[in-house]
């Protein structure tokens, strides 16, 4: 029979949650003020050019940075950003589920629009969506913290004098 895991660890795993989910909270909020944005711009037929950058993925994108700088002196900052990235990104999608119904409901004809039935749009923006998002927004976190760890370390034994 396998030993219990160290009382320590079960710790750790429970903080880097509740650390990942405080972490992920004021960006949720904020993408269930971006969709609808979005959703209003596109009705009042602003130009997609204009609305693009409005949308999860440059969010996510952003916060991805943003967090791999911060992240970058925590001691185990890859878990903590993938962590972050999962809780944040499968509730940033529900707005994008509910414009989905009231554009199929209404026929409002946005490009949200683009599921059949409820089981494609659930799997599509609540899964699939979700990775669009997790995806290249931790391979962007990861470079950002691997650039930040690396220009932190000591060159050749000459502490770092470089801040930021």
């Amino acid at each position: 029979m396998p030993a219990p895991p160290a009382s320590g660890s079960i710790r750790l795993g429970s903080e880097m949650i509740k650390r990942a989910l405080r972490l992920a909270a004021v960006p949720v909020l904020i993408s269930l003020f971006v969709t609808p944005v979005r959703f209003f711009l596109e009705l009042a037929g602003i130009p997609e050019v204009y609305i693009f950058p409005i949308g999860l993925l440059w969010l996510t994108l952003a916060l991805s940075v943003f967090w791999g700088i911060r992240l970058s002196a925590e001691e185990h900052p890859y878990r903590l950003l993938l962590l972050s990235l999962i809780f944040f990104s499968p509730p940033s999608r529900f707005p994008v589920f509910v414009l989905w119904w009231i554009t199929t409901t209404w026929e409002l004809g946005t490009h949200y629009n683009i599921f059949e039935s409820w089981d494609q749009a659930l799997i599509g923006q609540l899964f699939y969506g979700s990775l669009v998002q997790i995806i290249p927004g931790s391979l962007l976190g990861f470079l950002t913290l691997a650039i930040k760890r690396h220009m932190a370390r000591p060159i050749d034994g000459i502490p770092c004098t470089r801040t930021g």
